[in-house]
């Protein structure tokens, strides 16, 4: 990544709150454990914080250093969910119209393989990622519950068909004894972060879709998550992913809602656990000190 300009205008948006990509997203403001209602995290500040496009009507852009203005399937599929969440509290058509904007957008650009092209305007070499075919599925899945359409259900299927592939299909999953690992980037170490995400598409399409083979892969995926959670802890802080990179205080205080989402749906002990070691060290000055300091010395690096 390297310091740069631009990248330096990145992150310190990030740091002060000014970046659409790193809003708030704590619980989910309509979530209900075990129903297909409000998404896990609170996406609505995607929505909220980008009046332009709301304005507009149409779907979000992102804007990347190197291809400029694109459209990155990730942060649209979030818009989606926002939207959605923010007309279940107000009942607000536009709301609504933008969810639907968001649907149409995944399945136009879905492949028939089941995936979107999430990646491909920076590493056309590993184009698809996990945390994108939960998200969409997890859009689409809203968009059958409210109209009953069987494509949008189907769609839904066949992303996250494509999501538990094995890498070496050209697939999303690291498969490792009787481990699936969900992985954001098929290029990079395993993200904590996108491998939850990831694991919500697949919850889901369980509350759809009683087929068993999708049963027995969340049941899979939850152990395996569990059995991974230390890899992402370094003592004081959160990891970004398994290779040492540490998070910055929005994914850290993202995992901790994500965690709290977990225990809610699945009740294991070490998803609370896990959320509130992560809670006690951001509470400690000298850690949030120590980790700032860490990440500032690895976004250099890089």
């Amino acid at each position: 990544m390297g310091l740069s300009v631009y990248n330096i205008k990145k992150w310190y948006k990030m740091l002060t709150g000014n970046s659409i990509m790193h809003v708030n997203q704590d619980m989910g403001k309509c979530f209900v454990p075990g129903k297909l209602e409000g998404y896990f995290n609170n996406m609505t500040e995607k929505v909220t914080k980008d009046p332009e496009t709301l304005e507009k009507k149409t779907i979000p852009m992102t804007t990347d250093e190197v291809a400029g203005v694109v459209y990155f399937p990730v942060a649209i599929f979030q818009y989606g969910l926002g939207a959605f969440d923010l007309y279940l509290m107000t009942k607000e058509e536009k709301y609504i119209s933008q969810f639907w904007n968001c649907v149409e957008f995944a399945v136009g650009n879905q492949e028939e393989s089941g995936a979107w092209n999430n990646f491909g305007f920076v590493y056309p070499e590993a184009p698809y990622g996990s945390m994108c075919q939960g998200e969409g599925a997890s859009l689409l899945l809203r968009a059958y519950k409210v109209t009953g359409e069987k494509q949008y259900l189907e769609r839904a299927q066949k992303a996250i068909e494509f999501m538990l592939k094995p890498l070496a299909q050209g697939g999303t999953s690291k498969y490792e004894g009787e481990d699936v690992l969900f992985c954001e980037f098929t290029n990079k170490p395993i993200v904590l972060n996108g491998w939850i995400f990831s694991l919500y598409g697949l919850y889901d399409l369980t509350l759809v879709d009683r087929n068993e083979k999708y049963k027995t892969a969340l049941d899979t995926a939850v152990k395996s998550l569990v059995k991974h959670l230390g890899d992402f802890d370094n003592g004081y802080w959160s990891m970004y992913d398994m290779k040492g990179k540490i998070t910055s205080p929005f994914y850290h205080n993202l995992h901790i809602a994500q965690l709290e989402a977990l225990h809610l749906t699945f009740g294991n002990a070490q998803f609370k656990e896990t959320q509130e070691k992560f809670e006690s060290y951001k509470n400690k000055q000298i850690n949030r000190n120590r980790a700032f300091i860490k990440k500032v010395v690895q976004k250099i690096a890089d």
